[in-house]
């Protein structure tokens, strides 16, 4: 909740009036971060939740479930993600606008995320995020360095799933928040719905329709 309150509030960022300051990469990076926090645990408190359920039951495990440790190994994925995307951002995007300024290179990305929603990449990916049994029944670990060791574990596999669709703000606007709210469905129904594999590839194929549609509208 406090992650979207930050980014309603502008994340940081300056306003138009002030936008010829141009924003610390400190900053830009703590924005990313923040957002993918916003837009990415919603889908993740599943595996989250069990993690502390099957720790609460496991044998001799009478402390705290360690749930913050394998939360900061989850989120500490998302800050390597944060980083790269803001390096991309400060060389490539337009401080005003903050979305490419080609209609071809947003083609281009538009493409290159439809086609890795259809990927046996993401497939993989999505897959282990779709299942939070399974995936703890292969990697649970106790204590709290084992909560962060998988942690970081469920974050790859959650990077590896979404790294694309995240990079598509730069499509619609790093700071739009129709943009932002529909990537968060996106990825939510995805990893939470009965038919997200489906969803996966139906968006993907739309994605690279709109991309065409770009390159010859």
């Amino acid at each position: 909740m406090l992650s979207w309150v930050y980014i309603l509030s502008g994340a940081g960022l300056p306003t138009m009036s002030g936008m010829a300051a141009s924003p610390s990469f400190a900053t830009i990076t703590f924005m990313w971060w923040v957002m993918m926090i916003g837009m990415m645990i919603p889908a993740a408190s599943p595996t989250i939740l069990l993690y502390a359920h099957v720790h609460r039951h496991s044998n001799g495990a009478k402390s705290a479930p360690p749930t913050a440790a394998f939360l900061a190994g989850y989120l500490a994925c998302w800050l390597g993600f944060a980083l790269i995307a803001a390096g991309l951002q400060a060389s490539l995007i337009p401080p005003i606008s903050m979305a490419l300024a080609s209609r071809f290179a947003a083609a281009g990305l538009l493409i290159a995320a439809g086609l890795y929603q259809l990927s046996p990449l993401k497939d993989a990916c999505l897959s282990r995020c779709r299942s939070p049994a399974l995936f703890l029944s292969r990697h649970y670990r106790p204590g709290p360095s084992g909560a962060f060791r998988v942690g970081v574990l469920h974050g790859a596999y959650c990077v590896g799933c979404c790294w694309l669709l995240m990079a598509l703000l730069f499509v619609g606007g790093v700071m739009n928040l129709v943009w932002i709210a529909g990537l968060t469905l996106l990825v939510a129904g995805e990893k939470l719905l009965p038919g997200g594999l489906w969803i996966a590839r139906i968006a993907g194929i739309a994605m690279i329709a709109w991309g065409f549609a770009l390159i010859f509208g």
